[in-house]
């Protein structure tokens, strides 16, 4: 009996074993990356269907969405040039400013309207600051993520 849940217990293992996906030196984790890529959709869908059901003029409604698209580009950006900076490789300052000018004015942008905007009562604008805040920050994570792959894989 006790040699018989002893090979039960080796073939289990065995089957976890041959289960597992190799994960590379460097690379996340599969949970890391959904879970990046899960925060990014839940914030921007967020922000856009606050937008949506905001009762706002279209133009105010347009002004939100530029500064949510110039944000995940201007932290992608920026997120891209302290990465490649850090790593050696080179970077031309102009490009490395106008990375960190980008992210300012897209933050500033959002900070401005939202403080300037007359019709929108306080607890909405939190909610805009704060999907804002949660989309900017998981399109950092989703870009390093993308960049750590595949930086994993090129060492093989």
């Amino acid at each position: 009996m006790v040699k018989e849940d002893d090979d039960f217990l080796v073939r289990e293992k065995q089957k976890e074993a041959n289960m597992k996906v190799e994960r590379k030196e460097g690379e996340p984790t599969q949970a890391f990356k959904g879970a990046s890529i899960a925060a990014l959709i839940i914030g921007m869908s967020a922000y856009l269907l606050g937008l949506y059901n905001a009762a706002m003029e279209l133009n105010e409604k347009g002004y939100y969405f530029a500064v949510l698209i110039f944000g995940l580009y201007a932290s992608i950006s920026l997120q891209k040039a302290v990465r490649d900076k850090e790593e050696g490789v080179p970077v031309t300052n102009i490009y490395y400013g106008i990375s960190w000018f980008a992210m300012i004015i897209a933050i500033l942008l959002m900070a401005i309207g939202l403080y300037n905007a007359g019709s929108i009562i306080l607890s909405e604008k939190g909610f805009y600051a704060m999907a804002f805040v949660l989309s900017i920050f998981a399109a950092i994570t989703v870009q390093k993520n993308v960049r750590d792959t595949k930086s994993a894989k090129e060492i093989e």
